[in-house]
Protein backbone atom coordinates (compact mmCIF):
# COMPACT_ATOMS: atom_id res chain seq x y z
CA UNK A 1 0.00 0.00 0.00
CA UNK A 2 1.31 3.38 -0.59
CA UNK A 3 0.61 5.99 1.54
CA UNK A 4 1.68 9.50 2.65
CA UNK A 5 2.99 10.42 6.06
CA UNK A 6 -0.24 11.95 7.26
CA UNK A 7 -0.93 11.94 11.19
CA UNK A 8 -3.72 9.84 10.33
CA UNK A 9 -1.62 6.85 9.76
CA UNK A 10 -0.21 5.69 13.06
CA UNK A 11 2.23 2.60 14.08
CA UNK A 12 -0.75 0.36 14.68
CA UNK A 13 -2.21 1.11 11.32
CA UNK A 14 1.03 -0.51 10.17
CA UNK A 15 0.63 -2.87 12.32
CA UNK A 16 -2.44 -3.89 11.08
CA UNK A 17 -1.32 -3.67 7.78
CA UNK A 18 1.69 -6.04 8.29
CA UNK A 19 0.05 -8.79 10.12
CA UNK A 20 -1.88 -9.00 7.17
CA UNK A 21 0.63 -9.22 4.87
CA UNK A 22 0.39 -5.73 2.93
CA UNK A 23 3.67 -3.85 2.77
CA UNK A 24 3.51 -0.50 3.33
CA UNK A 25 5.39 2.13 0.60
CA UNK A 26 5.88 5.78 1.63
CA UNK A 27 5.60 8.78 0.00
CA UNK A 28 8.12 11.13 -0.10
CA UNK A 29 8.07 14.36 2.28
CA UNK A 30 6.28 17.36 0.77
CA UNK A 31 5.69 15.77 -2.56
CA UNK A 32 2.01 16.75 -2.79
CA UNK A 33 1.60 15.69 -6.12
CA UNK A 34 2.82 11.79 -5.89
CA UNK A 35 -0.36 10.58 -4.52
CA UNK A 36 -2.50 12.80 -6.40
CA UNK A 37 -3.38 10.72 -9.25
CA UNK A 38 -4.14 7.62 -7.46
CA UNK A 39 -6.34 9.43 -5.05
CA UNK A 40 -8.49 11.38 -7.85
CA UNK A 41 -8.76 7.80 -9.28
CA UNK A 42 -10.10 6.49 -6.14
CA UNK A 43 -12.30 9.49 -5.68
CA UNK A 44 -14.06 9.40 -8.92
CA UNK A 45 -14.27 5.10 -8.81
CA UNK A 46 -15.71 5.50 -5.51
CA UNK A 47 -17.88 8.43 -6.38
CA UNK A 48 -19.47 6.77 -10.02
CA UNK A 49 -19.58 2.98 -8.97
CA UNK A 50 -18.65 1.72 -5.46
CA UNK A 51 -20.89 3.97 -3.30
CA UNK A 52 -23.80 3.35 -5.82
CA UNK A 53 -23.50 -0.17 -5.51
CA UNK A 54 -23.80 -3.48 -2.56
CA UNK A 55 -20.43 -5.10 -3.29
CA UNK A 56 -20.97 -9.05 -1.99
CA UNK A 57 -17.26 -10.21 -1.86
CA UNK A 58 -13.31 -9.67 -2.26
CA UNK A 59 -14.15 -11.31 -6.14
CA UNK A 60 -17.34 -9.36 -6.37
CA UNK A 61 -15.08 -6.06 -5.77
CA UNK A 62 -12.30 -6.47 -8.37
CA UNK A 63 -14.75 -7.76 -10.99
CA UNK A 64 -16.86 -4.52 -10.58
CA UNK A 65 -13.32 -2.48 -10.44
CA UNK A 66 -11.34 -4.22 -13.36
CA UNK A 67 -15.12 -3.48 -15.38
CA UNK A 68 -14.76 0.07 -14.32
CA UNK A 69 -11.47 0.69 -15.32
CA UNK A 70 -12.20 -0.54 -18.56
CA UNK A 71 -14.78 1.66 -18.76
CA UNK A 72 -12.95 4.53 -17.24
CA UNK A 73 -9.68 4.16 -19.75
CA UNK A 74 -11.95 3.25 -22.69
CA UNK A 75 -15.09 5.60 -23.33
CA UNK A 76 -15.39 8.79 -21.65
CA UNK A 77 -13.35 11.05 -23.79
CA UNK A 78 -10.81 13.40 -22.06
CA UNK A 79 -10.54 17.43 -22.73
CA UNK A 80 -6.94 17.14 -22.62
CA UNK A 81 -6.33 14.56 -25.27
CA UNK A 82 -8.87 16.46 -27.40
CA UNK A 83 -11.70 14.42 -26.40
CA UNK A 84 -10.10 11.03 -26.95
CA UNK A 85 -10.29 8.14 -23.92
CA UNK A 86 -7.00 7.70 -22.08
CA UNK A 87 -6.67 3.94 -24.54
CA UNK A 88 -6.86 5.78 -27.97
CA UNK A 89 -4.06 7.97 -29.85
CA UNK A 90 -6.27 8.21 -33.23
CA UNK A 91 -8.72 11.37 -33.39
CA UNK A 92 -12.71 9.24 -33.67
CA UNK A 93 -13.81 9.61 -36.71
CA UNK A 94 -17.98 10.21 -35.86
CA UNK A 95 -20.65 9.91 -37.86
CA UNK A 96 -23.51 12.22 -37.61
CA UNK A 97 -26.20 10.57 -39.29
CA UNK A 98 -25.82 7.55 -38.06
CA UNK A 99 -27.79 6.29 -34.77
CA UNK A 100 -26.57 6.59 -31.49
CA UNK A 101 -26.63 3.13 -29.31
CA UNK A 102 -26.56 2.44 -25.82
CA UNK A 103 -24.47 -0.14 -23.71
CA UNK A 104 -24.74 -0.92 -20.03
CA UNK A 105 -21.87 -1.43 -17.82
CA UNK A 106 -22.13 -2.76 -14.22
CA UNK A 107 -26.00 -3.73 -15.36
CA UNK A 108 -27.08 -0.42 -16.37
CA UNK A 109 -25.25 1.44 -13.61
CA UNK A 110 -23.18 3.45 -16.25
CA UNK A 111 -24.09 3.72 -19.61
CA UNK A 112 -21.86 4.54 -23.00
CA UNK A 113 -23.47 5.84 -25.79
CA UNK A 114 -21.94 5.18 -29.12
CA UNK A 115 -22.84 5.62 -32.90
CA UNK A 116 -23.79 2.85 -34.71
CA UNK A 117 -21.47 1.60 -37.79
Amino acid sequence: MIRDCGSNFTTAFDTVLTDAGIRTVLCNMRTPRMNCFAEKWIRIARAECTDRMLIYSEAHLRAVLRTYAEHYNGHPPRQSRSQRPPDQDKLPVILLDAPVQRRKVLGGLINEYHRAA
